[in-house]
């Protein structure tokens, strides 16, 4: 190991416990509405329909207030700002709790979003502050192992609340699932005002021959930038074809988050506890995937085709999920590989955008393409309850999910990627310079 290697590993021994624990917060809070599902649905009268909307409608929120909340941590730092997201999402998830009627689901959920906006792409941007592009691949993935770790751990958990807790002083199971699963965000909250430190060069727990270290490797790879650029990064096509990718892969993810328990429990599975535990293959799988996919494209320092193949495997394993529904077996076995490539795809997709942006055009550009890619979690959710509602199946909508993931690929295959000594260079094809 060299001197280097010691000196990352200092830093993600730091950082990433806590960061991979804020994520799992915000990612069972995001999730756990799939697992309420079970309960919620049936004591407050909502149709597919109305749940698939509510659980979607946090999207907007989340889309509305997503780039400028990465301006505002970019500019105040990353200690407050994201203190500030958990602590107001962990108030606000407690809060759904109450929910009473549809009104209530929708304006709450809505809500949250807005709180939780700026969350993830804040930390996309804040480890562009720590890690060269040639080590934030598997720091990356490490990071976004919080979520499978949320559907490992938090679907026991969930479902354990849900068959324990429910009738306990007088609140109903998913009233409790609300209420103790919120709570940890604003507890983690205080903890990264406490522990974070918002820049390499106020880590007092350095030394002065590290920061200038980390200084030296981000210095060496920084993309030029100039007053303005964050304003016309926005006009730059391959954003938006980044942004459309982004939303394509992330229907994927989130068709698996919400309705993974609903398509267990349709298999034959009753009990909410067994809903859980089943529900932790196709996670942890998962979190192998990412993490070995993520490695080999930090050490080839290829992303297109590591991204591409990924997709196709998330893109099959939906459509064995469905084709062989009457087998439990091989239905779960297509939900495991597509969980597996999903998360491998998402996981080296965003090792890209960091590697041609800088500065605040940065911020804007990372918080606006997962923002766009944050849209499809309004729109898988709900086109999944409105195409069960009519057709009494979730089948075509697995299909589409599927189709979207091929949408995905063709765009990234559009794309020229460069391969540099220092990482990974995209511009699309159409372009005539044959750099961003």
């Amino acid at each position: 190991m060299t001197d280097s290697d010691r000196l990352y590993r200092k830093v993600g021994w730091r950082l990433m416990p806590l960061l991979i624990l804020c994520y799992f917060a915000a990612y069972l809070d995001r999730v756990n509405i799939g697992f309420a599902k079970l309960q919620m649905q049936s004591a407050l009268g909502f149709s597919e329909s109305v749940y698939g909307l509510g659980a979607g409608v946090f999207f907007i929120g989340y889309f509305l207030l997503e780039v400028p909340s990465n301006l505002a941590l970019h500019r105040f730092g990353a200690r407050k700002w994201i203190a500030r997201i958990m602590i107001s999402w962990g108030v606000l998830s407690v809060a759904m709790m109450f929910t009473r009627s549809p009104a209530s689901f929708y304006a709450i959920r809505f809500f949250l979003g807005a709180a939780e906006a700026g969350f993830y792409p804040g930390i996309i941007l804040y480890m562009t502050y720590w890690y060269p592009n040639a080590r934030r691949g598997r720091a990356t993935s490490l990071f976004l192992s919080a979520i499978p770790a949320s559907g490992i751990l938090g679907g026991p958990v969930s479902g354990a609340i849900l068959r324990g807790m429910d009738g306990v002083n007088g609140w109903a199971g998913w009233q409790w699932l609300f209420l103790i699963e919120g709570l940890p965000a604003i507890v983690l909250g205080v903890v990264v005002w406490i522990w974070l430190d918002d820049r390499v060069d106020q880590a007092h727990w350095l030394t002065e021959s590290e920061r200038e270290h980390i200084a030296r490797d981000l210095a060496a790879e920084s993309v030029p930038h100039e007053e303005g650029a964050h304003l016309r990064v926005l006009r730059e096509p391959w954003l938006w074809l980044l942004a459309l990718a982004d939303f394509c892969f992330v229907s994927g993810l989130y068709g698996i988050s919400f309705w993974l328990p609903s398509l267990i429990k349709a298999l034959g599975v009753a009990d909410p506890l067994d809903v859980g535990l089943i529900s932790t293959i196709p996670w942890f799988f998962g979190v192998v995937a990412m993490y070995l996919t993520a490695r080999s494209a930090d050490r080839t320092g290829e992303r297109r085709w590591h991204t591409v193949i990924a997709a196709i495997v998330g893109a099959i394993g939906l459509v064995l999920s469905v084709t062989f529904r009457a087998q439990p077996v091989w239905s779960m076995f297509g939900l495991t590989l597509g969980t597996m490539g999903i998360m491998a795809n998402v996981a080296v997709f965003w090792s890209i955008p960091p590697s041609i942006l800088g500065g605040a055009a940065a911020a804007v550009g990372i918080a606006l393409i997962n923002s766009f890619g944050n849209l499809s979690g309004f729109t898988a959710p709900y086109m999944i309850g409105v195409v069960k509602d009519v057709t009494h199946s979730t089948d075509a909508a697995i299909y589409v999910l599927a189709a979207l993931l091929v949408v995905g690929i063709v765009i990234v295959l559009t794309l020229k990627v460069l391969e540099t000594p220092q990482g990974t260079r995209v511009a699309p094809i159409l372009r005539k310079s044959s750099t961003p």
